[in-house]
């Protein structure tokens, strides 16, 4: 079985790759070259970046008839108030060209000293976010090596200082940013009452944020006029942001992406973009409760696929992802099962074995002539797809964003949130805890700066 999956993946991989390399080298400017490259004749040995990003946010949902909250009805990262100020992100970081020694070598370094599900786990001062370094010597396959973003996503490949809204997706922030088991047997904390008597994470590790360590191979070309077709392969740990490895399981990463550029330059280039990504590996858990050591192997598996739109201030996104294997359920449940299911392979409720999966649309515009810009999205995704325990969330986001200039911006979002076990009526199983899940406000600055 794990021969077949690592075949199926290095031939999906190879297909999108032999396609890609028919075609003639160009420069150009995606998320894989802006985070992994310095642009063609940059002599900067270092420079030196960051932003950082204050929010506030207020949470309407109602606890249950008993007074107990679940996480989805409280302020992230630490789940202990449903109204809360916070430095989410503050980071500095550097890059350049390795010179005098070799012009054709890149590094990137990046911290993160703000309150997140980076940091907030092991009560970090600050922790490694990025510590890579890419060689430009071999044309059509740049080499790119250490800790970074993986391909995947476009929510989550992107840079989060230009992300037009504040929180991410639900099918994002549950099956793709990664939490990762404890080593041994954690047992469900229950709903609590506020102030929470027990910390609702019951995870000892940090989030994956997108990234992980391996090495990766990649580069992008131009196809005629205007077309631009990039890629990338990477074999990592799957450990997320752990420097070191915790089994010998290794991930397979594959990315492809065309896109007509119709100007521009950076993060905000314009272009019509279409793209797919699959990730593929194991993750080694202790899930039974019973009282033993007994690690075991589980998939995780995820896919997807989207375009996107960007033109003359009128922005249009849209991806649908999937993912089998080690669905997580909620920072409280550290056994990823919920119900009677948790610490049985197979029962229903089980995460380690189901499947999940969802989509987004969303669409902005930007006045033009003024700092304005509009924003709306649509989110879905379907947790344990199939199972019993099977539940629905949906959410609609309408955003405000002003733009001081280029570099700082406020951003104001009203989210309209629904949650749903569909098999159990209202009230009942997992609709104990569901009903009441509410809107929620969120506002925040966002600011630039760079050497």
């Amino acid at each position: 079985m794990k021969t077949q999956r690592l075949r199926k993946s290095v031939v999906a991989g190879a297909a999108c790759l032999g396609i890609i390399l028919g075609a003639t080298n160009a420069f150009g400017s995606n998320w894989l070259t802006l985070q992994g490259t310095e642009p063609a004749g940059a002599e900067r040995l270092a420079k030196v970046w960051g932003f950082v990003q204050v929010q506030y946010q207020d949470d309407q949902s109602d606890p249950n008839p008993a007074g107990g909250y679940i996480p989805p009805k409280l302020i992230q990262p630490d789940w202990e108030s449903q109204s809360a100020f916070n430095v989410n992100r503050a980071r500095i970081g550097v890059r350049g060209v390795a010179m005098p020694l070799d012009q054709k070598i890149n590094y990137f370094l990046l911290v993160e000293l703000g309150n997140n599900g980076i940091t907030e786990p092991g009560n970090s001062f600050a922790k490694a976010t990025d510590a890579s370094v890419t060689f430009n010597h071999i044309k059509g396959a740049r080499v790119r090596a250490g800790l970074f973003k993986y391909p995947g996503s476009e929510e989550g490949l992107q840079a989060i200082h230009v992300f037009d809204y504040i929180n991410f997706t639900w099918v994002t922030a549950q099956m793709l940013l990664e939490r990762f088991p404890n080593r041994n047997y954690t047992p469900n904390i229950p709903p609590q009452t506020l102030p929470p008597e027990t910390a609702f994470n019951g995870f000892q590790n940090g989030v994956g944020a997108f990234r992980d360590v391996g090495v990766q191979v990649f580069d992008w070309f131009k196809v005629g006029k205007d077309w631009e077709l990039s890629y990338a392969a990477m074999i990592g740990n799957g450990n997320g942001l752990n420097f070191s490895d915790n089994d010998n399981n290794k991930d397979l990463y594959f990315y492809a992406a065309a896109e007509k550029v119709f100007g521009g330059k950076g993060p905000r280039r314009q272009g019509l973009k279409f793209f797919a990504w699959s990730q593929t590996g194991k993750r080694t858990a202790d899930l039974s409760n019973d009282g033993l050591f007994n690690p075991a192997e589980y998939d995780r598996d995820r896919y997807g696929a989207g375009i996107k739109y960007l033109r003359k201030g009128l922005r249009f996104t849209a991806e649908y992802m999937k993912g089998e294997g080690m669905i997580w359920q909620a920072p409280h449940n550290p056994s990823f099962g919920i119900g009677p299911g948790q610490g049985k392979p197979g029962a229903p409720g089980n995460g380690a074995l189901a499947e999940g999966k969802g989509f987004y649309v969303e669409g902005g515009y930007r006045f033009k002539g003024t700092p304005w810009e509009l924003d709306l999205r649509y989110d879905e995704y379907n947790r344990l797809d199939g199972d019993r325990f099977q539940i629905d969330f949906d959410r609609t986001t309408f955003g405000v964003q002003y733009f001081f200039n280029p570099r700082v911006r406020a951003a104001f979002n009203y989210e309209i949130r629904n949650a749903n076990a569909p098999n159990f009526p209202g009230g009942k199983g997992p609709n104990a805890n569901l009903d009441g899940i509410d809107n929620r406000i969120a506002i925040q600055i966002t600011a630039i700066w760079s050497q």
